[in-house]
C-alpha cells in the first residue's frame, strides 16, 4: 500500500485498496461502460486510484466544495474524459448526473451507475486549511460551511441559536456530556461580544469542561467543532436522503460503498441497508413470495473496519466503519 502523503497530495485515501476491491466485481461486468460515482470527491485520491486500477472506468467525482473540485481537477487532469467532476451536495446529484453532457453521464443513462463511494464527513483538505474554520488548533472564523458560498456559518449558529438547540446539537452531533453548561456559556458569552473567531470558542470550552473531564477524551473543543460542523452543512440529513438517491441510480448488479466515521452516520447507513437488504416475505414462509425479495444483498459482513498497519500509517483512519450493497440483477429488472 502507498502511504506517501506526498504521492497523495498530503492526504491519503482511507483503505483506498479494500474500496477498488469491494467495487471491482461490478466495476468489471460493466467493462468500458463502467461508471463510478465517487460522492465526496475531497483531494480525489480515492478516485485517482480508481481511474488507475479500473482503466477501461470513467469516475463522476461530487463536491459541494468548488475549492476541492478545482483542485482535484488539476490533479486529475490526465485521464481527460474519464474523469467527469459535478458540483453539488451528494444527496442532490440525481439530476445532474441525469442531465449530464459527456461520455460517462452517457453511459449511466444507458446502464446506471456500477460502483459508488462516500466516505462521509469533512475532508482532511478542509480541516488543513485553517481559514475555513474546520479545525479547533487554530484561531480562524468560525465558519465551517462546506460550500462557502451557501448557508449559515458556524458563527450564525452559537449567536442566534437559543439554549436548547445549542444544547440539543452538541448532546446529538458531538455527544457531548457537557452540553447544557456549555450551551449556557455560549448564551451568556455571546451577550458581552458575538462570536466570529474559534480561537474565543475554544477558551470557553476550556474555562467551561471541568478540569478532570478535559485529561480524557481527546480535546476539549473535539466534539463541539464535529457538532457545529454537522449542523452548519446538514450532514446527516444528507447522509440520510442520499441512499434513496444512489440505490435508485445503480444499475443491475451495481455497487455502493459508504464509509462513516461517527456513530450517527453509520447508525443511519446500519438501518437503511437492513430494510434494503431484507425480505418482504411475510415470516414463515419458507420462500419469497413475488414481488417481495429483497432487491439488494450486503457485501460487507456488518461493518469493516481499517486494518491495524493503515492505522499506524494514517491515523484519520481509526474510527472508519464500512458499509456495502449490491443491486441484486432481479429476472424482470430490465
Amino acid at each position: 500500500m502507498d502511504f506517501d502523503p506526498a504521492a497523495n497530495h498530503g492526504h491519503v485515501p482511507v483503505m483506498r485498496d479494500r474500496m477498488a476491491e469491494l467495487l471491482a466485481p461490478a466495476v468489471e461486468a460493466y467493462g468500458d461502460a463502467a461508471v463510478i460515482v465517487d460522492g465526496t470527491l475531497g483531494a480525489g485520491g480515492h478516485t485517482e486510484h480508481f481511474l488507475t486500477v479500473f482503466p477501461r472506468a470513467r469516475v463522476i467525482g461530487v463536491d459541494r466544495d468548488p475549492n476541492a473540485l478545482a483542485q482535484a481537477g488539476e490533479r486529475l487532469a490526465r485521464f481527460e474524459d474519464r474523469f467527469a467532476p459535478v458540483q453539488a451536495r451528494f444527496d442532490a446529484i440525481s439530476q445532474p448526473i441525469l442531465e449530464g453532457e459527456g461520455p460517462a453521464f452517457d453511459a449511466v443513462r444507458e446502464r446506471g451507475v456500477a460502483g459508488a463511494l462516500f466516505d462521509l464527513g469533512v475532508s482532511s483538505m478542509q480541516l488543513d486549511q485553517p481559514e475555513r474554520g474546520f479545525a479547533y488548533k487554530v484561531d480562524a472564523p468560525l465558519d465551517m460551511r462546506m460550500d462557502p458560498s451557501a448557508g449559515i456559518t458556524a458563527a450564525d449558529v452559537l449567536n442566534t441559536y437559543s439554549h436548547g438547540d445549542i444544547a440539543r446539537i452538541l448532546k446529538t452531533y458531538g455527544d457531548e456530556r457537557f452540553a447544557g453548561k456549555i450551551a449556557s456559556a455560549i448564551v451568556k458569552e455571546r451577550e458581552r461580544e458575538p462570536f466570529t473567531t474559534s480561537g474565543r470558542l475554544v477558551e470557553l470550552l476550556y474555562d467551561t469542561i471541568p478540569a478532570a473531564s478535559r485529561r480524557t477524551g481527546g480535546h476539549p473543543a473535539k466534539r463541539t467543532f464535529q457538532a457545529l460542523r454537522v449542523e452548519v452543512n446538514g450532514e446527516l440529513e444528507a447522509v440520510e436522503q442520499v441512499v434513496p438517491v444512489i440505490t435508485e441510480l445503480l444499475g443491475p448488479g451495481g455497487r455502493v460503498v459508504f464509509m462513516s466515521y461517527q456513530s450517527l452516520e453509520d447508525k443511519i447507513i446500519k438501518s437503511a441497508f437492513a430494510e434494503l437488504t431484507a425480505s418482504k416475505t411475510p415470516p414463515g414462509l419458507p420462500i419469497d413470495l413475488p414481488g417481495t425479495a429483497p432487491e439488494f444483498a450486503s457485501i460487507t459482513n456488518g461493518a469493516e473496519k481499517a486494518p491495524a498497519e493503515e492505522i499506524d500509517l494514517n491515523p484519520r483512519a481509526a474510527p472508519v466503519r464500512v458499509r456495502g450493497i449490491e443491486k441484486i440483477d432481479l429476472p424482470n429488472s430490465h
